[in-house]
């Protein structure tokens, strides 16, 4: 990915990928805050659940928050969410405090003396703590104008990059800043689009992709300390669970590396075409990919149908680029590839809709990344010199 190592799509999620995507396990002592936001989400249920039994045309009913009831994209991711997403980017989630209207009558009886003080029907509920409401840019169109020279010199300079080379014993590292949709329903059944603040994530990973290590201090899943990203079952790499001596093996060949990537990834997420883009993305995002095969990955994109060229777009540090892009059919969100307009090196990642769907406003940017730093070290939790050895601030 690699996202988190060993994400496939279509499949299980690993540790890393749930603990990003998962709240954390509960606490017997929760803030008065929190439990202000449950206590009024969960009064909001029982206003919904009573207006649905007394009228079967409420146009919000209780059965929206299944647990299988998500508006976000994977991962993402996941993408598609899987989105995961996402996946394949990464999901939005929102949370459900109940799951069968027994249940909220029951509990009725335990808040009713709260009714008072949770808000009128149609108050949104808060959203989740750290989450800010979601950026709407306008969505500039893309054209295949320009693709071939755009995608020509992006190739050449990541052919020439000069990339470190890890040796026995040492950590491929990555850091990046990153945010994602957060999707959240208010009290009237609108879904709201918030994301999470921008904030640091580093990952580190063996070659061989059997060790690692992810720090995300932000996430509430995530122990300020970090997550093992260990795979003790050591299993075979592919293109959605993919090492740095994996990727040594791939042709660089743009024709061949496209054969693989669709032959690979038949069945999966939204279509093949949209399908290909999203496991290209996933191996430049959070990799240290030999220059060789980073030019040929990127050769191999632009001949993916639906991929244009968007002359302007901005990743998750604030930094303009030139991006290759390809909308997402299912959903209209837009991945874009950003690169630096004069060095032409792999700034980050920005997905925004580009239609309004599934109660996401178009020109909603859904997800940034920015890497700002790919390096060799000799251990996890080890950091570049002049970066230090402390955590990073969110």
């Amino acid at each position: 990915m690699i996202r988190t190592p060993r994400r496939r799509r279509e499949e299980p999620l690993d540790h890393a990928e749930l603990a990003r995507l998962l709240p954390a396990p509960g606490d017997p002592e929760l803030s008065s805050d929190r439990l202000n936001g449950l206590e009024e989400h969960l009064m909001t249920e029982i206003r919904n659940l009573t207006s649905d039994t007394a009228s079967d045309t409420s146009p919000h009913t209780a059965s929206d928050t299944s647990p299988g009831a998500s508006t976000g994209a994977p991962p993402i991711d996941a993408p598609a969410r899987n989105r995961a997403p996402r996946p394949a980017r990464r999901p939005g989630r929102r949370p459900v405090l109940v799951g069968v209207a027994a249940t909220l009558v029951l509990a009725a009886a335990g808040v009713a003396g709260l009714a008072g003080s949770s808000g009128g029907s149609g108050r949104a509920v808060a959203p989740p703590a750290g989450a800010v409401p979601a950026p709407v840019v306008q969505v500039v169109r893309g054209s295949t104008a320009g693709l071939a020279g755009a995608v020509a010199d992006i190739s050449g300079a990541a052919a020439r990059a000069e990339l470190p080379e890890p040796g026995p014993g040492q950590f491929l590292y990555v850091r990046s800043e990153v945010s994602w949709l957060v999707s959240w329903e208010g009290a009237d059944g609108k879904n709201r689009s918030y994301v999470d603040e921008i904030h640091p994530r580093e990952v580190w990973m063996s070659p061989d992709g059997d060790k690692g290590w992810l720090m995300e201090p932000y996430k509430e899943a995530v122990d300020r300390d970090g997550i093992t990203l260990d795979d003790p079952e050591g299993g075979g790499r592919t293109l959605n669970s993919p090492s740095y001596d994996y990727l040594r093996t791939l042709p660089t060949d743009p024709g061949l590396l496209l054969k693989k990537i669709y032959d690979e990834t038949g069945g999966m997420g939204n279509g093949p075409d949209q399908q290909a883009f999203s496991t290209i993305g996933d191996l430049l995002r959070e990799q240290v990919v030999p220059p060789k095969l980073a030019a040929g990955l990127y050769r191999a994109a632009a001949r993916i149908p639906g991929v244009v060229l968007v002359d302007d777009s901005v990743d998750a540090a604030g930094r303009h680029g030139v991006a290759i892009a390809r909308t997402d059919e299912a959903d209209g969100a837009r991945t874009e590839w950003i690169f630096d307009r004069e060095t032409y090196t792999y700034l980050g990642e920005r997905t925004v809709q580009t239609r309004d769907a599934e109660g996401i406003e178009a020109g909603t940017v859904r997800g940034r990344t920015a890497v700002t730093d790919r390096a060799v070290v000799d251990a996890v939790k080890q950091r570049p010199a002049g970066l230090g050895d402390a955590p990073p601030s969110a």
